[in-house]
């Protein structure tokens, strides 16, 4: 058997720059690769995480010409933690506003988690534009995924955790967490919605590595990273990401040319395996990778060996 893929080394980028969308967001966006590589996009996950320069390292810098952005209100762009102008289509005309400036005619585009979501509205409304799918930890924003998560569900694996995440909601508004959490996330309490924020963002953070990964959750205790994180995921799921109820999924026929990798983690507590299996059967031209012994988090071993070979694949390298 072959050596597990790990990531690239760490490269820097060879253009930045901001793209104004012209209804008050400021995209901030690089360039990292080969001019004339491969197209490729990376959609992170949230929304509202932003990217790192970890997630550079998942394609082969000599290969891929690769555009990744931090969406609306997080990470770079402006203004920050911004809700205003920021739905999932706004988001899907702006992947295409950088598709056009960067020159590309397709590219491939990775998602993991909420990236994965954006990536399958984003494909399904410009099929003609991918030429490959890179998903990891599916998601499409059902009712019952988010009650999965924000409810009744993921509390039973966690309880001492969920505890933590019911602490700033009082007793008679916990029917509808989602909603108790907004109230309180765009109040004008400052000091109320940090507190919520890092509660919101903290669940999240300690439930989707399969063990305690502190490397990976702690920045979801940060104010600054909470509250734009805590904010627009909170926004886009109490509006169910403007979608249709299984919009993502009834729609799937669309990929039928796109060749694909499906990459879940079998413990994935934010987003259960049940939808990757469903989205599989929709889109049999994807090769699909349910892995054991992984939760939900990118850097995974088994997860990150499967989300690398696939770029390696897609860029025709031999090995792959």
């Amino acid at each position: 058997m072959s050596e597990p893929r790990g990531l690239y080394p760490e490269i820097e980028p060879f253009e930045t720059g901001f793209l104004d969308t012209g209804d008050g967001h400021r995209i901030y966006w690089e360039r990292v690769g080969t001019r004339g590589g491969k197209p490729a996009v990376f959609l992170h996950g949230g929304p509202g995480g932003g990217f790192g320069p970890v997630h550079r390292r998942l394609f082969d810098p000599a290969l891929y010409d690769v555009i990744l952005f931090d969406q609306r209100g997080c990470g770079r762009s402006t203004p920050f933690a911004s809700l205003d102008n920021n739905t999932t289509w706004d988001l899907v005309a702006d992947i295409e506003r950088l598709r056009q400036m960067a020159g590309f005619d397709k590219w491939l585009v990775f998602g993991g988690s909420w990236g994965s979501t954006l990536a399958l509205a984003y494909a399904e409304t410009h099929p003609e534009r991918v030429s490959e799918l890179v998903l990891r930890g599916i998601y499409t924003l059902t009712k019952a995924e988010l009650d999965w998560y924000y409810q009744f569900g993921v509390s039973e694996m966690f309880p001492d955790k969920w505890e933590r995440f019911l602490a700033p909601i009082p007793v008679a508004e916990r029917g509808d967490l989602m909603a108790a959490y907004r109230k309180r996330l765009v109040g004008n309490d400052r000091d109320a919605q940090i507190a919520a924020a890092k509660a919101w963002s903290g669940w999240e953070g300690e439930t989707i590595t399969l063990l305690p990964e502190p490397s990976t959750s702690d920045k979801f205790h940060e104010d600054q990273f909470a509250l734009a994180f805590a904010r627009i995921e909170n926004h886009f799921f109490v509006h169910a990401g403007w979608l249709e109820e299984g919009q993502l999924l009834r729609d799937s026929g669309r990929l039928s040319d796109i060749d694909g990798v499906i990459v879940h983690g079998r413990y994935d507590m934010p987003c259960p395996a049940r939808i990757a299996w469903q989205l599989h059967k929709a889109w049999p031209r994807a090769d699909f990778h349910l892995i054991e012994g992984a939760g939900h988090a990118f850097s995974e071993p088994g997860i990150l060996d499967q989300l690398v070979r696939a770029t390696d694949r897609f860029a025709g390298k031999a090995d792959a």
